[in-house]
């Protein structure tokens, strides 16, 4: 980020001057020596909206009353769709947040990878599934390396987010975690996105496509 602002800088003295400053420094996760097999491979992905991942984080009020996030995000685009937050959150909330996402920003994917929670195997999502053609493509149970993207995700978002805020109430706890979802999407480069962020990555990306349309157009 100081690179792509004009500072003249490296990253062995980024990391000196974060130590110095005592900064949240990012855990170290244990490397998994055995890479998941995947019982059918998954078709290889070309565009916004094809995939998305949801997960469930959970954390607690500074007076100790429990929270969940729900979060989901494209795995194409690594731009966090959505991160829904509650005290408790059903198959039915799941439903609704999908419902919005279609209805208000005409969002809906064709596969959404999931573990095997008790809001994921529920009738009414499987239901929402269908009417919708979304594929459900469920994690072996035990194996959270089937659903890496989100996983990824959810340990930033818990490193960088819920760690970092102390949160007075569920409402504190939105406003806190919508804005930390908007500089993640609008500010932070991915290095996967060629150092542009998910939000420049998904406009990049509709251009692509606009100009694809209109010669295909053109040449017809």
């Amino acid at each position: 980020m100081l690179v792509r602002e004009g500072w003249p800088i490296n990253r062995k003295k980024v990391y000196r001057i974060y130590c110095e400053e005592g900064l949240n420094l990012r855990a170290k996760r244990p490397r998994r020596r055995v890479a998941a097999s995947h019982r059918l491979d998954r078709p290889e992905l070309t565009g916004v909206d094809q995939c998305w991942s949801m997960d469930f984080v959970a954390d607690e009020l500074f007076n100790g009353r429990r929270i969940r996030s729900l979060t989901v995000v494209d795995n194409f685009s690594r731009e966090c769709i959505k991160i829904h937050v509650d005290q408790g959150i059903k198959g039915n909330d799941v439903v609704q947040v999908l419902d919005e996402l279609k209805c208000f920003e005409g969002r809906c994917p064709k596969r959404i990878q999931v573990d095997n929670g008790s809001e994921f195997i529920s009738k009414v999502f499987d239901k929402w599934a269908y009417e919708n053609k979304v594929v459900l493509d469920y994690s072996r149970p035990g194996k959270p390396t089937d659903n890496a993207f989100i996983e990824s995700f959810n340990g930033s978002f818990r490193d960088e987010c819920l760690n970092t805020n102390w949160f007075l109430s569920l409402d504190d706890a939105k406003e806190k975690i919508e804005l930390w979802r908007r500089d993640y999407n609008e500010f932070r480069p991915h290095s996967s996105l060629s150092n542009l962020t998910p939000k420049e990555f998904c406009q990049q990306q509709r251009k692509s496509q606009k100009s694809l349309v209109l010669a295909g157009t053109v040449s017809g």
